[in-house]
């Protein structure tokens, strides 16, 4: 049967329209959803992987975070502080800490001083000052370099309390995440006493309490205007700006301050004119007491064992002291360059008890901490001659009593005693005065040998190390000089040992302490002593050590110098002190024609003229 025309040509329309605008209509919703499910996928793995990378990311920076609530629990090595004998600050080591302070307790200017120099929107950012931040990046770029900071108050006290001074992106973050933590934990008035009670300021002083009271004498609650002016300048560069190293330096910070607080209405342009007009920095502490500081405190954990904060009130005369670094940093400046002297140590030494009352170990602590007054060991040449000449009269002999200074062989031995031409016969006075070789060894032997005079020396106090041979008699012992002038003290206050020691008394935060001290003992009768003395007492006035002579005073001593002139020694009483004197060079290296009467007789003249009043 055949198709109906009219169905027929209807059909092919049909499947036409059906074909055409059904293609559209179904592919353009599938090719959406293809890609939205793709930008989904990735969207999703970009989360995933972004999220571990962001873990990782922060695990690095703070897998060694530490506990803040720890942190803040203060952690801190006992502190030493050393005074002069008459009370001003010499020394520092440890932690030192004041009094905790609050902040209604403190004078208005302290904190706002800091503030100003420090963070002057402390009381507006969050922790962390994005205004701050780039206004230091600008005047970073502006100056082509580092010239200014942007981290806060909170970022500093994050820093100060938790983390290392180490300059690294890390280290920023770290400072930034605690610095915010902080902010949550604490107002901005807790965040600031915190601050003034922590903050490092130099000298082994934390907190504005304990660098009050280090570098002006008086409780932070009590600082005057320009004092707050220079603690509040100290958080940039504590060691660098240190009143009591740089002076100049942080009076010249302070007047940075003042003119901050200026700025921010805090104070007028007049009072700080003012301010700036009356900072008066208390005497900087002597300049090289560093070795006697050293060696003062070399037997705390021995004496003090208890860890606590100590006050030591020393033995050491700062104008003594100032005399003594003045005169050998001359000497060795002028003629000992000249002579090839390179260094030098001096002692003074109270003979009637043993205080040390000035120290130099050197010519400079700060190039060479090495104190060649109590860690060197020398040959003290004719300088160990009166232990010799005590061992005589322990025998009997007496200074009137004669010797011969005629040449001596013993075995292939021959001391000789250079310029000076033998007479024959001479008193034991005249042998001493003139430092006779020859002499010196007769009596040595006449004395019972070499242990009969070690034994001698031992018992005034020198624990040398002493040759078992006849060259004793000369001075092969090896001393330091600290020992060898308290030995010479006996000769000087009639018999008595004494032990060298450099502090007076001793202070805890809770109560003083017993200071450790052996009393003077009697190790030769009074007869002896004078008799020494008056010996000694020849060299100056006619003998080797005529330099050592000051007018008005009554001067004993005895000079000492080794082979080629490489130790040269004067060791001289003038009551009440004994002043001991080594030159010399480290290496051993050769003086050129330096004895000990030369340049040591005429430092010890120079020396005690000045101390004497």
């Amino acid at each position: 049967m055949p198709r109906s025309p009219v169905r027929a040509g209807r059909a092919a329309p049909l499947t036409s329209s059906r074909a055409g605008p059904a293609r559209p209509a179904v592919a353009r919703p599938m090719r959406r959803r293809g890609l939205f499910g793709l930008l989904l996928r990735w969207a999703l793995l970009l989360g995933i992987w972004g999220g571990v990378a962001l873990a990782v990311l922060l695990l690095w920076f703070t897998w060694d975070l530490p506990r803040p609530s720890d942190a803040l629990v203060a952690t801190r090595r006992p502190s030493v502080t050393l005074e002069t004998s008459d009370g001003h600050l010499l020394a520092t080591s440890g932690d030192l800490y004041g009094e905790r302070v609050r902040l209604s307790e403190l004078p208005a200017y302290l904190p706002g001083a800091l503030i100003a120099v420090e963070d002057r929107r402390f009381r507006a950012h969050f922790g962390v000052d994005p205004i701050g931040l780039l206004r230091a990046a600008m005047s970073n770029l502006r100056a082509g370099g580092v010239v200014q900071g942007g981290s806060t108050l909170t970022q500093q006290l994050a820093k100060n309390l938790f983390l290392t001074p180490e300059r690294s992106l890390r280290r920023k973050v770290q400072e930034a995440m605690l610095a915010l933590w902080l902010e949550h934990r604490f107002s901005k008035d807790q965040l600031l006493e915190i601050y003034l009670n922590r903050v490092y300021l130099g000298s082994g002083a934390y907190g504005v309490d304990a660098a009050a009271r280090l570098y002006f004498g008086v409780p932070a609650k009590r600082v005057t205007l320009w004092q707050a002016a220079i603690l509040a300048g100290l958080p940039k560069a504590p060691s660098r700006l240190n009143p009591r190293t740089a002076p100049e330096a942080a009076m010249r910070r302070a007047t940075d301050v003042l003119g901050a607080m200026v700025d921010v209405g805090l104070i007028t342009p007049q009072r700080a004119t003012l301010e700036a007009e009356r900072m008066a920095l208390p005497p900087r502490p002597t300049g090289d007491a560093g070795w006697f500081a050293e060696w003062v405190q070399g037997d705390l954990a021995e004496d003090y064992p208890t860890a606590t904060d100590l006050t030591l009130r020393t033995t050491l005369d700062r104008k003594a002291q100032a005399v003594v670094e003045r005169h050998l940093e001359a000497m060795l400046s002028g003629p000992g360059r000249a002579a090839h002297v390179g260094q030098g140590a001096v002692v003074v030494l109270d003979a009637r008890d043993g205080a040390v009352r000035a120290m130099a170990g050197g010519r400079s602590y700060r190039q060479s901490p090495f104190n060649r007054a109590t860690m060197a060991w020398r040959q003290p040449g004719s300088a160990f001659k009166p232990f010799v000449w005590l061992a005589a009269l322990e025998k009997g002999a007496s200074p009137e009593d004669t010797v011969s200074d005629a040449p001596l062989t013993l075995g292939r031995w021959s001391p000789g005693n250079g310029r000076w031409r033998s007479r024959g016969a001479i008193t034991l006075q005249e042998a001493l005065a003139h430092s006779i070789n020859t002499a010196a060894v007769r009596l040595l032997l006449q004395a019972g040998g070499p242990e009969a005079v070690a034994q001698v020396a031992r018992r005034l106090g020198l624990p040398g190390r002493f040759p078992k041979d006849a060259s004793l008699a000369l001075g092969t012992a090896e001393v330091t000089l600290l020992d060898l002038t308290a030995g010479y003290a006996p000769f000087a206050n009639g018999g008595f040992r004494v032990t060298p020691y450099g502090v007076e008394r001793a202070e805890s935060v809770e109560r003083l302490l017993a200071v450790p001290r052996t009393a003077p003992q009697r190790v030769i009768p009074a007869g002896e002593a004078a008799a020494m003395r008056r010996m000694l007492t020849a060299v100056v006035q006619g003998g080797t050590g005529r330099a050592a002579a000051v007018p008005g005073r009554a001067v004993g001593g005895k000079t000492g110098t080794t082979q080629d002139s490489r130790d040269a020694w004067f060791i001289g009483l003038a009551e009440p002190l004994v002043i001991g004197i080594w030159l010399g060079n480290d290496d051993a290296s050769p003086m050129e024609e330096v004895s000990g009467g030369t340049l040591p007789a005429r430092l010890f003249h120079e020396i005690l003229e000045d101390i004497t009043p």
